[in-house]
Parts: C-alpha cells; sequence; structure tokens
C-alpha cells in the first residue's frame, strides 16, 4: 500500500555542529523535491531562519516557518504543529524538512511526528510520515573533549536549563537514524576513526557518514525511509550494551570500551555517591539504575553524559507496587518474574558504562567497594545520611568541578 503522506526528516545537534550548514547545502541541491522548512531557535530572534532564507530560494513566509524563544521539544510544541497543519491545508510541497534547536531533545519531537500531541488539534500521523531522524556532531568538539576532558559541546546555556547540553547531545545521538560527523577537516585521522569508534557504541544502528562545512548528498538524510519508531526507542547504545552480554570483558575497538555492571546488593549511599561525582572524563557515558541502601522504596538513576552526572529517584521497584499491579506487570513482561529475588524482588543495581581507554577493572573494583559488606547487611539502612535529593526532587547534580 502507498503511503503517500509528507515524509519528515529533523535535524538535531548542538549548538555551532553544523545543522544550519546543513541544511543550506541540502536545500540549494538539485534533488527535484520541493521542501518546506522548520527552523527551531532557543533566542527571541531566529537567526538560523534569516540565515536559510538568505542563502537559499526559500523566500516566502510559506515555505520556511520560525519557531523562536523556545524548544520545538516542549514550549514551542503546540506552536510547531499548528504550523505544519497550516502547511499540510496548503499542500504545495512534498517534503518537510525540521532543523531543531541545539537544546531539543529528539524523543518528544519524534513522538509529535509519530504519535501526535494530545492537547494539540492537528493530528501529524494523518498527514505527515516521520522518515529520518538526523543528529550532527561537532567532530572537533569530540576530539578535543577527548584529550582535554572538557564538555563534548563546548555550549554554554544561559538561564535555567533543566538539561545540559552534553546530555541531550548524547540524547540526539542515541536516538537518530543518520549521524553526520561535521568539521572532519579540523580532525586527524586516527582522530576520526576513535569519534566513529565511540558513536558506534552509542548509537549502533545509525548511518555514520563524515562531512567537511556540512557538505553533505541530499540522499544522505531526505526520503531515507529510515525511521521506525518502535526499534528507535530501544536502540539507544546503553540499552543495546545491556542486551547483549558485555558484562566484565570489555571488547575495544580504537581505544572505545563498554561493559555493563550488575550487582544484587545495595550500595552504601555515601560511598556510592562519592566515586558517582569522580568518575573519570574518560568515560564519556554511564547509565543505567542502582539500588541505595535506605531508599528501598525507589530505584535510583544515574545518568553521566560528557563532563556530567546526575543521579537521584529514577521511579519505584515493582517489588513496591501492591500485588494485583505487580501482577499486571508480570503478564505483561514474563521475563521480569523470572529474575525475581524471593526476599528483595526487582531491586538491583544495573549500569552500562561506555568510554575511551579508561580502566573498567579499577571501575568495577570501585563500583564493589560501595556494595554493603556482609555486616552492613543486618544494620539500620535508614540511619545512614543519604546524600541524594528527596523523592520529589528527580535528579542530583553530581558534575565533577
Amino acid at each position: 500500500m502507498t503511503d503517500d503522506r509528507i515524509p519528515v526528516t529533523v535535524l538535531s545537534g548542538s549548538l555551532g555542529a553544523g545543522k544550519t550548514t546543513v541544511l543550506n547545502r541540502v536545500l540549494t541541491d538539485d534533488h527535484g523535491l520541493d521542501v518546506a522548512v522548520v527552523v527551531n531557535d532557543m533566542g527571541e530572534v531566529n537567526v538560523d531562519a534569516e540565515h536559510v532564507t538568505q542563502q537559499s530560494d526559500l523566500g516566502g513566509e510559506e515555505e520556511v516557518i520560525e519557531l523562536s524563544n523556545g524548544c520545538i521539544c516542549c514550549r514551542l510544541c503546540g506552536d510547531m504543529l499548528e504550523e505544519v497543519g497550516r502547511l499540510a491545508d496548503r499542500r504545495e510541497f512534498d517534503y518537510l524538512l525540521v532543523e531543531s534547536s541545539g537544546i531539543s531533545e529528539s524523543i518528544p519531537v519524534a513522538q509529535t511526528f509519530a504519535m501526535g500531541f494530545e492537547d494539540a488539534d492537528f493530528d501529524p500521523t494523518d498527514t505527515y510520515r516521520l522518515d529520518t531522524m538526523v543528529t550532527v556532531v561537532n567532530a572537533h568538539s569530540f576530539w578535543e573533549s577527548f584529550d582535554s576532558g572538557a564538555a563534548l559541546t563546548g555550549d554554554e546555556i544561559s538561564g535555567d536549563a533543566e538539561r545540559v547540553p552534553e546530555a541531550v547531545l548524547l540524547d540526539q545521538i542515541e536516538f537518530c537514524d543518520v549521524l553526520l560527523v561535521n568539521k572532519c577537516d579540523l580532525v586527524p585521522d586516527d582522530a576520526l576513526e576513535e569519534i566513529e569508534a565511540v558513536l558506534e557504541r552509542l548509537q549502533p544502528r545509525a548511518e555514520i557518514v563524515r562531512t567537511e562545512f556540512g557538505d553533505v548528498g541530499p540522499e544522505a538524510i531526505l526520503d531515507t525511509d529510515r525511521f521506525d519508531f518502535s526499534r528507535a526507542q530501544n536502540s539507544a547504545g546503553w540499552k543495546h550494551e545491556l542486551q547483549h552480554e558485555h558484562h566484565h570483558d570489555p571488547q575495544e575497538e580504537h581505544g572505545v570500551a563498554s561493559f555493563v555492571y550488575e550487582r544484587r546488593r545495595p550500595f552504601h549511599p555515601e560511598r556510592i555517591a562519592a566515586v558517582l561525582s569522580d568518575l573519570t572524563d574518560e568515560l564519556i557515558r554511564a547509565k543505567g539504575f542502582f539500588w541505595s541502601a535506605g531508599r528501598e522504596d525507589v530505584a535510583m538513576g544515574v545518568d553521566k553524559a560528557g563532563t556530567s552526572v546526575r543521579a537521584g529517584s529514577s521511579g519505584k521497584w515493582l517489588a513496591t507496587l501492591p500485588e494485583a499491579e505487580r501482577q499486571q506487570f508480570f503478564a505483561a513482561r514474563p521475563g521480569l518474574e523470572d529474575d525475581w529475588d524471593d526476599e528483595w524482588g526487582d531491586r538491583l543495581t544495573r549500569l552500562v558504562f561506555i568510554g575511551r581507554k579508561f580502566d573498567g577493572e579499577r571501575l568495577i573494583d570501585r563500583l564493589d567497594e560501595c556494595l554493603l559488606a556482609d555486616a552492613e547487611m543486618d544494620e539500620d539502612w535508614d540511619a545512614y545520611a543519604d546524600p541524594f535529593e528527596p523523592e520529589e526532587r528527580r535528579e542530583l547534580a553530581l558534575a565533577n568541578e
């Protein structure tokens, strides 16, 4: 059956990665498509939209939509749907290209096009088909971060942002179909191989394309038919690693390694907080959940993205739910019951680490030292000091100063 809905490509990437340059390169190429453009910028003045209009032959306000002073993943989601709905009513184009802001999270934007938005009058799934999620990576920033321990993005955001830029960038990498490694001319070939090895760990499903000055053929990001929402949700690198038994024998390629740490004994809260706040800069990504003694009500989550580490409450253990609710989870996912402990239920630690030239065995030893000793298993865990935020605060920043 032919799908005649308008295909959509979403272009993401950190500030300065080269998204607008890529956008202009594609728009000025002879691809035979009539493309409408949505450009999202955090600032009050949408500089990117002005640049797109100046550098391409798209001059009409009906063809270039500017969404400013917010992100289309949250604050401007409704505005975006209103505009793409208005465009759909005209149907004078056959492809939609969306450039999101540097701090837009990819998953909410994809969900908007793939599933709609409950508070909006316009349902995009009737008119649009999400075709490709693209993330542009600044190869030079990645390369510099390897040797200096600096932030992966090199960007600073004013105001009270909920997510740090590095976390957003890695989310964009982990949820995409195509990775454009831009500014390759600024990086030696051997360093590019290391960067690609890291990216393959973070997102093994994506096609990786090297670019200079944003020069990429339109066929790499338009009408690829690569997007599959069910696969995309489960294809992030850390989930991929959790599903493959790499536990304590990291496989290395170009110095890039990953492993999963899993234990069924709780961490001492102060000891694990100290380790999490002192993770090596060579660890680019760490993600998962852990059991902190004295917090038997909630699973504690950890998220390291580049130089930033966050940890805190991340949801309830199934063991804390009423029996009827628990049985509903077991019925939906039979494998959960097979992994159930008679005393502690589903309480455990499962963390994935991805990094470059780091000492995995030393990290495992440090984490093991955070586990409760036999004598501590019989102590009153509620008497332990809790370095993490209260339950109503989702995360605690433990950024390495």
